[in-house]
């Protein structure tokens, strides 16, 4: 699974350094998968990467100066601020986005559709069994992962 995710972290990064985005860094890439559409509280941030929160500060404080994000008041409370991204950092989702489409027809190609779809299954398993606070982010993989598409 490591070599997997190592390879694929590697081409994403890879297509955001060509797209113009060479100054993200791996783990500012990986604090920047974490934050939400409507913006990231540190602490939330720190835990989604695993790191602890001082360094997911500096993380956060050279996206900052890069432009990659912001920080704003949390609405639900006034003392809290979120990371938020900027224009720039919604600006590298499509290459990134693009490169995982990639990425998953280049692996398919190898496995073919029944095997991928039994590594997806498998994956989303495994990782509800550690992390039952994730949701599979499409209706397709969750009836996948129920056993609905065998095909």
């Amino acid at each position: 699974m490591f070599i997997g995710f190592r390879a694929a972290e590697d081409r994403i990064i890879a297509a955001l350094a060509e797209a113009g985005y060479a100054d993200i860094t791996r783990p500012q890439a990986r604090l920047l998968a974490g934050i939400d559409v409507g913006g990231t509280r540190l602490v939330v941030l720190a835990d989604r990467a695993r790191i602890p929160k001082q360094t997911a500060l500096a993380l956060v404080n050279g996206l900052e100066v890069a432009g990659y994000v912001e920080r704003v008041p949390d609405p639900s409370d006034g003392r809290a601020r979120l990371i938020r991204l900027t224009a720039r950092g919604r600006g590298g989702l499509p290459v990134a986005i693009a490169e995982e489409t990639r990425i998953e027809a280049d692996w398919q190609a190898i496995l073919g559709t029944r095997r991928i779809r039994a590594l997806r299954r498998a994956l989303w398993e495994l990782a509800l069994s550690v992390d039952p606070h994730l949701h599979p982010p499409e209706a397709p993989q969750r009836e996948e992962l129920e056993g609905g598409h065998n095909s």
